[in-house]
């Protein structure tokens, strides 16, 4: 827990070309765990950082402008770091500054967790290797080809090995962070936050295709 407080630390790792909804989803995940907690006459419970490598301007997969107030510098120690998928990490992968950083926050986090193609920095990090996990379902094959380590696992939303977990894609990170929260605080108040958030998908097209 950083500086000295009784919160969760939750570090979002932003970069340029982030996939919006990897990181938004769990945002709010955890802002609204902050919400319910607070209806419940609890102070904050997460202290939810919004991270890049030099802090500033970041422009995303879509297009949204996300202005991060901490840059990796400034970050030491973390208690969550989530990292988002988006067609930035293929870059990202070669940026051995923030593989660096990733890689000396990640030991003492009580866990480590990726969407979508964030998992290929979790694995250029050194993170991943023996380890079960998953990613987007159409990264499977360059994860391969990339020489990346882990043991990818088709088909769940999201997959636990030890404090590592990874979420499939987009929307899973919102299942994963659902899940966090449960383990963090308690089932209780992940069904509270969940409904709070009225999540309760029900595509109105099957993806089956």
């Amino acid at each position: 827990m950083e500086n000295g407080t009784d919160l969760t630390t939750i570090g979002l790792l932003l970069f340029d070309g982030a996939e919006e909804l990897d990181f938004v989803g769990p945002f709010e995940v955890f802002t609204m765990a902050n919400e319910v907690a607070h209806e419940d006459g609890q102070g904050e419970v997460f202290d939810v950082q919004l991270i890049s490598q030099k802090g500033g301007t970041v422009r995303c997969a879509k297009g949204m402008v996300v202005e991060t107030p901490h840059s990796i510098r400034e970050i030491t120690r973390l208690d969550v770091i989530c990292i988002p998928g988006g067609r930035g990490t293929r870059e990202q992968i070669e940026n051995q500054s923030l593989l660096e950083w990733v890689a000396s926050v990640a030991p003492a986090c009580r866990w480590v967790t990726s969407v979508c193609t964030g998992a290929f920095i979790l694995s250029a990090a050194g993170l991943t290797a023996g380890k079960k996990m998953t990613t987007h379902w159409a990264a499977f094959d360059e994860f391969a080809d990339l020489g990346l380590e882990g043991d990818l696992q088709a088909g769940p939303r999201y997959v636990r090995d030890g404090n590592l977990v990874t979420a499939a894609g987009v929307s899973a990170g919102i299942d994963m962070a659902l899940w966090l929260t449960g383990q963090l605080l308690s089932p209780e108040m992940a069904r509270a936050t969940q409904k709070a958030m009225e999540y309760d998908p029900a595509p109105p097209y099957g993806a089956d295709v």
